[in-house]
């Protein structure tokens, strides 16, 4: 496989990998649950974070896809020119809700981190050095792997952590938000270049249905 397709396939891969790991482990405590009488603590808790993780890569899978939703009453009514013009108007105020998107993610997850969030109301204007320190906040139940011990003198001064730090778990925001926004470019170059006329659910499938119906017919 080449690296563009690996690269393109990245959101598809990510979402089987996620929805495997929520089946094994909701699997393996339904049985551990019934046939003997435990289960894993922490279960429940990982699965609502993967569940998190699945739905944040579904935003940019979308994009890619063109799959979301939208409302197509007014363009689909109109010429190709009208049509792309409307569709980079809606692509570069996506493109700024995405920047926004980006810098609260950001802003968010910093403190977790122990990093700055960004200083200004719209877009970031440099980095605000008074952040209060969270990177001592922790999950709730899940354990804290051997392999990420290395995050306690980054981050935690050294202080060992007794469970998962929020900081794994939270890492998806500012992933997810710079991951839409980088499908969101490549949608709206494909406008640019005619490639594509929409950022929504377009109707070809429809259009090829009834082709094929007027063929035969």
């Amino acid at each position: 496989m080449s690296k563009a397709n690996r690269a393109s396939g990245f959101e598809e891969t990510a979402i089987a990998v996620l929805l495997g790991l929520m089946v094994v482990i909701t699997f393996v405590n339904v049985v551990l649950r019934y046939m003997f009488n435990i289960s894993l603590i922490w279960g429940l808790e990982v699965t609502l974070i993967l569940f998190a993780w699945l739905v944040i890569f579904g935003i940019s899978y979308g994009v890619k896809v063109t799959m979301h939703l939208g409302v197509d009453a007014i363009t689909g009514a109109v010429s190709h020119g009208p049509r792309k013009a409307m569709a980079l108007v809606a692509a570069v105020v996506s493109l700024a809700y995405a920047v926004l998107l980006l810098k609260g993610s950001w802003d968010y997850w910093a403190p977790f981190a122990g990093l700055w969030q960004t200083e200004g109301r719209w877009f970031p204007l440099g980095f605000d050095t008074t952040t209060r320190d969270r990177a001592f906040y922790i999950t709730d139940q899940v354990p804290m792997p051997g392999f990420l011990r290395f995050l306690e003198d980054w981050i935690n001064m050294g202080e060992s952590y007794e469970k998962l730090p929020r900081v794994i778990p939270y890492a998806i925001l500012p992933f997810g938000a710079a991951l839409f926004l980088f499908r969101l470019v490549q949608a709206t170059w494909r406008i640019v270049t005619g490639r594509q006329d929409t950022l929504i659910v377009s109707h070809e499938a429809e259009e090829e249905i009834e082709q094929i119906k007027a063929r035969r017919a």
